[in-house]
């Protein structure tokens, strides 16, 4: 039987990271992560090929030209790529895998192109207000910062209606058990 694709999205700060790390463990699905490629350098730590597959810039263009990515995009500001190799997903799901993707909504659309009935996942919180007090409450960022995230997931959160499934995450116990019956509601199709 073939895998499943994965896609979940969701504003900086709406928990995704907490909430997938839970459904891992305790959906008891065969869910493995997409290894993301990236340009920047190695955080102390990171491993490559288990937290990325670590690019040259010039590595990275030469895959992104050659249209070995289902979806690619530059940091701005930062001047980083990253992206999901097609050879990251197509094999586990030939495997019967379900791979996981946790990327933006502009490489969600990206990836629809090439696999249109990927299982799409939103995941926000109740409010912009809630996403702010959050953002806030992490201290690791300028207001500035906050301010232009906020603005990123106002425009992301009118995206929701691409979405086949969305998961408010103001609890994580019930985001994770509504995400974790998302998806075995999908275990017969």
């Amino acid at each position: 039987m073939p895998g499943k694709l994965i896609v979940i999205s969701g504003p900086s700060g709406s928990g995704k990271s907490t909430v997938l790390k839970r459904v891992f463990d305790e959906c008891g699905l065969p869910l493995t992560w997409s290894v993301s490629a990236t340009t920047r350098s190695p955080r102390p730590g990171e491993v490559e090929g288990k937290d990325y597959h670590f690019l040259s810039q010039d590595q990275f263009q030469q895959r992104r030209e050659a249209g070995e990515f289902l979806e690619s995009f530059e940091v701005y500001g930062q001047g980083h790529w990253y992206g999901t190799l097609a050879s990251e997903v197509a094999p586990r799901l030939d495997r019967g895998d379900w791979v996981v993707l946790e990327i933006d909504v502009i490489g969600t659309m990206a990836v629809l192109d090439r696999y249109p009935d990927a299982i799409t996942i939103f995941v926000r919180p109740s409010s912009i207000e809630e996403l702010d007090r959050r953002l806030t409450a992490r201290g690791t960022e300028t207001r500035e910062a906050i301010d232009r995230r906020l603005d990123v997931a106002r425009r992301e959160m009118k995206s929701i209606d691409r979405y086949r499934h969305e998961v408010v995450n103001d609890d994580v116990d019930q985001a994770v058990e509504q995400l974790c019956d998302i998806l075995k509601s999908h275990q017969e199709e």
